[in-house]
């Protein structure tokens, strides 16, 4: 698409223009702008109000925000809870399928936080440093190319056409990248066999919090805690492509199933009245083959798509945010960032989710798409009840294979 310069109402320079303000968009611009680099951040949305999914966050990225300095005040002021384990439960038997207890660190624990407000929390420690700038509401659909690099965006926003010039232009929006697609790069694909049909239930104040995936005849279904605590947030697992079987057999079949594998719901599954109350995850799983072209870095959903399995999207997102401050600030500030700092983000982050998508799918394989042909009772496999298993995986979930560390900050902050 073609955009006559006479019709952009203004335009801006920054050095760094992060599209997307997700939990990867967020936390780069932040780590950016605590470095005095000059950082707009656009985001499509008019706001952050909406129905995210991803409420986990792992001690790894407890320990990011330790680093930077603001744990005491997310714990303090936004509501949240803590889960030491993942449990796998059948109608006989339950296990710790991950055990966050035994890590070595401040935080052994999964918080279930509201991404609505850790990205609000982000964002408002972002907007203390002069040099960074948000823009909601900015749906960007150009990218300006000159010499075979990417030097900006131009956007769709308030007033009309606006364009960003920019040293790097970072691609941070999502699974559904429209920066990668307008870079012309490819998500290469795997095919899961899963979709999620997620919905909340009320929550009984003397049940036990945590997280759990609940397996029984042939179903499979994730319960967690929401961070107020007052309802289950509910995964409901099913075979890829069976949502319209699952529509036409009725709201009350659904019901009925979700009693079969948890009875207790029995008391309140009739508040799931209509198929307005859930909404369908497609999920796929996906990673590019090169995350940069001279001028553009994508991390996060952009780069690679992470399977739901083990709450890691986020953290695994964080972490892509860190390793490019780190490899990207000084060569930003001092005016020499080349392509090779680009294709160092890449080759310090692709091992770690080359291996968590290798777990994932073993997992679906293994034990998720098992329990959904199971039309018994589903056996877990013996070596999850192996101490050494469930914590490896926990660290695995917690940290990747090489967890990464926030560097110092050298701009005032304004206060």
């Amino acid at each position: 698409m073609q955009i006559s310069e006479r019709i952009i109402i203004d335009i801006q320079e920054t050095t760094c223009c992060i599209v997307g303000g997700g939990p990867a968009g967020a936390v780069l611009a932040l780590l950016l702008a605590r470095q005095g680099i000059s950082v707009t951040l656009l985001e499509a949305h008019k706001n952050f109000d909406r129905d995210f999914r991803g409420d986990t966050i792992h001690a790894g990225v407890m320990e990011i925000v330790e680093e930077l300095g603001l744990v005491d005040r997310l714990l303090q002021e936004i509501p949240h809870n803590k889960t030491g384990q993942i449990q796998f439960v059948t109608p006989h038997d339950a296990i710790a399928f991950a055990d966050f207890s035994h890590l070595k660190s401040h935080h052994p624990y999964i918080t279930i936080i509201s991404q609505i407000n850790f990205l609000e929390f982000i964002i408002a420690e972002a907007k203390c440093y002069p040099n960074f700038q948000l823009v909601m509401g900015a749906n960007v659909q150009q990218l300006i190319e000159e010499h075979g690099k990417i030097c900006g965006v131009r956007y769709r926003g308030q007033g009309g056409w606006h364009e960003v010039r920019a040293e790097l232009t970072v691609g941070a929006d999502g699974r559904f990248s429209n920066i990668r697609q307008l870079a012309g790069i490819d998500l290469i694909q795997a095919a899961p066999p899963i979709d999620i049909l997620w919905f909340r239930l009320p929550r009984n104040p003397e049940e036990p919090k945590g997280l759990k995936a609940r397996f029984s005849s042939g179903r499979v279904l994730v319960q967690t805690v929401t961070p107020t605590s007052d309802k289950w947030q509910i995964g409901y697992i099913i075979p890829k492509g069976y949502y319209q079987q699952l529509r036409t057999n009725g709201i009350e079949a659904l019901q009925k199933s979700l009693v079969e594998v948890v009875p207790e719901f029995s008391d309140r599954v009739e508040h799931l009245k209509d198929w307005k109350q859930a909404s369908l995850l497609t999920v796929i799983v996906g990673r590019v083959s090169r995350w940069y072209r001279p001028g553009l870095l994508l991390i996060g959903d952009a780069a690679h798509v992470l399977s739901p399995i083990g709450g890691v999207g986020i953290n695994y997102a964080i972490q892509d945010a860190v390793v490019a401050s780190n490899i990207i600030s000084e060569p930003l500030k001092e005016g020499y960032l080349r392509l090779t700092h680009l294709a160092q983000v890449q080759r310090k982050r692709q091992l770690s989710i080359k291996i968590i998508q290798a777990f994932q799918s073993f997992i679906q394989s293994q034990i998720t798409v098992r329990a959904l042909k199971s039309e018994g009772t589903f056996k877990l496999p013996f070596y999850m009840r192996l101490p050494l298993w469930r914590n490896l995986l926990a660290s695995l979930l917690a940290y990747g294979i090489s967890p990464p560390h926030v560097k110092k900050r050298s701009m005032t902050r304004n206060q």
